[in-house]
């Protein structure tokens, strides 16, 4: 699934409001943008959608059901 694959579907399915689902379309979007990313910049975004994630924290905790 590519990143525009990706984005229409968390559209539809109402998942833009769910974080760990932007992270993967981020990564998607990094992975699709490698061969024209210097290493030291794509290092540098791998490292900030690392940290983006590691924010998220455990955030779900309580209402699994409402949001898995």
């Amino acid at each position: 699934m590519n990143s525009q694959e990706l984005a229409q579907y968390l559209e539809a399915t109402n998942s833009i409001s769910k974080p760990w689902l932007l992270i993967q379309l981020r990564l998607q979007k990094l992975q699709e943008r490698r061969a024209t990313t210097s290493p030291e910049e794509y290092a540098q975004e791998l490292i900030d959608i690392h940290q983006d994630l590691m924010n998220l924290g455990e955030w779900w905790q309580g209402i699994e059901d409402e949001v898995f």
